[in-house]
């Protein structure tokens, strides 16, 4: 098959085929380019690439052929207009926020987002002088009041992970756009396959690789993945200085006269060259093995979710179910109105009816593993008042919807009826 021209094909087509141009050997499988450096032509191509004058590698900290690819490859299944690789799904939401935010500047953050990243906007950004401020999912109206001059992104995800929630996205793109905010999504849970972030007015996009991408836990990676046409709102808004004015570190280069998607070049630029957390080559070339069954795996996920839900449903020693695809679940309609054939991933949590008996199927279980990882072809189990989430304080739990009974479990691809069995035994012990 012939280098893709145009990109006018389904994201599932798209998985197998964008962003590889076939090299002098023309193999079908993309080749692991395992160098950290590249030959210039000449010393003048060399400065055209320091000056960024030319695209192109220089030093695999920034650049990799292979890497390029997983990155176009995202990009084409999105719908974004250019893809950055990182080294994990933590690394590219940090470089996400560091790049809009600084000393002096704040966040609006989600109550139901992930625990890790919640402790990196709390606490760990507040040691560069950027404060995190919370806004409820289930009352918007709590995001307009956190948001002032100094606010320079709203972060939230398409499906929350443990709770399994959604925003309603076009209220909170509408809030940002009237204010002039950039918003970023974590669409790991979802996946380019059941969410389409950039057709509901979303600016950026990450992922942890880690996760569905890879689908088998076999190496870390992040993405992020900006839309058409994001250089209108940065170029000329005073929220984003360090876009529009000079970068002494570039012998004042300013970003916003770039003919380039400038949030992604200086993620590039600032992020990756001066701090490094770069993706090795061969964890590109597996997780692009990985993106081309997504499509396959995430519908049976789904599929297989919505059966072991509609179990713990229906059992009576569960208290509560949380997962979209459920009729009786509060985010049912968001689920219809934002997500692809109405799929909910294959992430849900419950409550048991103690902490004890949390406990209990927890470590009963023979086919979910206890792990602390989501998205991988085999099930999964955590507990994540004592794990996942355990940074967070009891009023941030609170918030976030998470109690000492809560259980979440990635289901995986195995049979259906043998996972409700083993859950079914684990939960009667």
């Amino acid at each position: 098959m012939a280098n893709l021209t145009h990109h006018n094909f389904t994201p599932n087509t798209l998985a197998l085929h964008a962003g590889y141009e076939y090299d002098s050997q023309r193999t079908l499988s993309v080749p692991i380019y395992q160098s950290s450096a590249y030959n210039f032509e000449n010393l003048a191509q060399a400065k055209a690439r320091f000056g960024l004058e030319e695209l192109g590698n220089i030093y695999s900290r920034l650049t990799n052929p292979t890497i390029d690819i997983l990155a176009k490859r995202l990009a084409a299944v999105e719908d974004g207009a250019f893809g950055t690789i990182t080294a994990s799904g933590g690394a590219a939401i940090f470089y996400a926020l560091v790049n809009l935010a600084q000393n002096g500047d704040n966040i609006a953050f989600s109550n139901k987002i992930y625990g890790g990243t919640q402790t990196l906007i709390v606490h760990t950004l507040k040691r560069f002088g950027i404060e995190g401020r919370v806004f409820d999912i289930d009352d918007l109206s709590s995001l307009e009041k956190v948001i002032d001059s100094k606010t320079k992104a709203i972060f939230f995800e398409s499906l929350s992970n443990p709770q399994i929630s959604i925003p309603d996205i076009e209220v909170i793109t509408r809030i940002a756009k009237k204010s002039g905010i950039v918003t970023i999504c974590d669409n790991t849970v979802a996946t380019p396959i059941l969410f389409r972030p950039f057709d509901f007015g979303i600016d950026i996009s990450v992922h942890s690789l880690t996760k569905y991408i890879n689908g088998h836990g076999s190496g870390l990676g992040g993405a992020i993945i900006e839309r058409e046409g994001l250089n209108d709102l940065i170029k000329g808004n005073p929220r984003y200085e360090a876009f529009n004015t000079p970068d002494e570190s570039y012998h004042g280069l300013v970003y916003a006269s770039l003919p380039l998607p400038i949030f992604s070049i200086r993620i590039i630029t600032e992020w990756l060259r001066n701090i490094g957390a770069t993706l090795s080559p061969q964890n590109a070339w597996i997780h692009l093995q990985g993106l081309e069954t997504l499509e396959l795996r995430i519908k049976q996920h789904s599929d297989n979710a919505l059966k072991v839900a509609q179990f713990l449903e229906s059992h009576p020693k569960v208290t509560q179910v949380d997962y979209p695809a459920l009729e009786s679940n509060p985010y049912h309609k968001l689920l219809k109105k934002y997500f692809v054939g109405g799929l909910s991933s294959g992430l849900l949590s419950f409550e048991a009816q103690s902490y004890e008996a949390a406990q209990q199927i927890c470590n009963t279980l023979e086919l979910f593993s206890i792990t602390a990882n989501i998205g991988d072809s085999k099930s999964l189990v955590i507990h994540p008042y004592s794990t996942t989430h355990s940074q967070l304080s009891e009023a941030e739990l609170k918030s976030s919807g998470i109690t000492p009974n809560t259980i979440r479990l990635s289901v995986g691809l195995e049979s259906a009826s043998d996972l409700i069995a083993d859950l079914k035994k684990a939960i009667e012990k």
